[in-house]
């Protein structure tokens, strides 16, 4: 139930990075890299529900992982450059962050998980 949801919410993520990038005139180099990041965080979800082994699932979710912090640094990035207003990347950069922590507590649970299956 709760990978569903993480994965439905990646994708409404995506979405909105896209539509985000799109409205930011000028810096193709970085809108590219926040979309390319900001997209990948759905994609690595979504490839980790086809994983091999628990460690490749558990290894999917860390790249998501990584690409969340990533996308929060551009945003970040954004802001402080009057790319993009605060106003405007607030509920984004929200969204990201709860992607996050579901991300950190399936890893999490995952590892505990295949821990208990080794034992």
């Amino acid at each position: 139930m709760a990978e569903s949801k993480l994965r439905n919410l990646s994708v409404e993520f995506s979405v909105k990075i896209i539509k985000l990038c799109e409205n930011i005139k000028g810096h193709y180099s970085l809108t590219n890299q926040l979309e390319r990041s900001g997209t990948s965080i759905g994609a690595n979800i979504h490839e980790a529900n086809y994983a091999h082994s628990k460690n490749d699932f558990i290894s999917k979710l860390q790249i998501a992982l990584k690409e969340c912090y990533e996308t929060e640094y551009w945003l970040e990035l954004f802001v402080k450059s009057d790319l993009l207003n605060r106003e405007t990347s607030k509920e984004i950069y929200n969204e990201c962050g709860t992607i996050r922590k579901m991300l950190i507590s399936s890893i999490n649970t995952a590892k505990q998980n295949a821990e208990k299956s080794n034992n």
